[in-house]
């Protein structure tokens, strides 16, 4: 990874590619709140809504971190991506929500996992800045060790709720529980959709 360069005060400024990698990465942390808000209206009186509660809370904390870091750098925010991001966000929104529940329980995982992607790779941005404040201390590690910490967290929180939706799915299956109809609270998970 290549070192910030020295500006002749004797300053540091970032180079080209770290105002590229961090404004990409604001995009996708912008896409993954929207998709975190949506999921945790939906599912707010479901059995996941708690945990859905706290991690959306937890993305838009981390986001705003992110932009303390770009803030930290003087990397400047490319707006128009940003703006990209958030239009693609209100499309989605414009999903029908008339669905069978079958269809919402599978909309439900796959937002489970965009979710989880998004996660993954915020834990990469986290370890590339923990790099590039080895020679840049206008980054604090501190934080960044604990950024990187809670997103290992989230992984854990995610899989699990990943598990569960899974579980709510294959049941569906069953035919022993087709026959008698699924239990409420199944019933309700499967009501998750990613739309409003």
């Amino acid at each position: 990874m290549a070192v910030p360069a020295a500006t002749r005060s004797g300053g540091i400024h970032a180079p080209p590619w770290l105002g590229i990698y961090l404004n990409d990465h604001l995009v996708a942390a912008t896409a993954s709140v929207g998709l975190a808000r949506r999921m945790n209206r939906r599912h707010r009186r479901s059995a996941y809504g708690g945990e859905l509660a706290r991690l959306t809370a937890e993305f838009v904390q981390d986001r705003r971190s992110l932009l303390w870091c770009m803030a930290s750098l003087d990397v400047p925010v490319h707006r128009g991506k940003v703006r990209a991001a958030r239009a693609a966000e209100r499309t989605a929104r414009l999903t029908p929500g008339s669905r069978p529940r079958r269809r919402s329980g599978v909309n439900t995982l796959v937002g489970l996992e965009a979710l989880r992607l998004g996660v993954e790779g915020k834990a990469l941005l986290w370890r590339s800045l923990l790099a590039v404040a080895v020679h840049d201390t206008r980054l604090q590690t501190g934080r960044l060790a604990e950024l990187l910490e809670r997103a290992g967290q989230q992984l854990t929180a995610l899989d699990s709720l990943h598990s569960r939706a899974a579980s709510a799915l294959i049941s569906a299956d069953d035919p022993a529980q087709a026959a008698s109809g699924p239990p409420a609270s199944v019933g309700r998970r499967w009501a998750l959709g990613d739309d409003e």
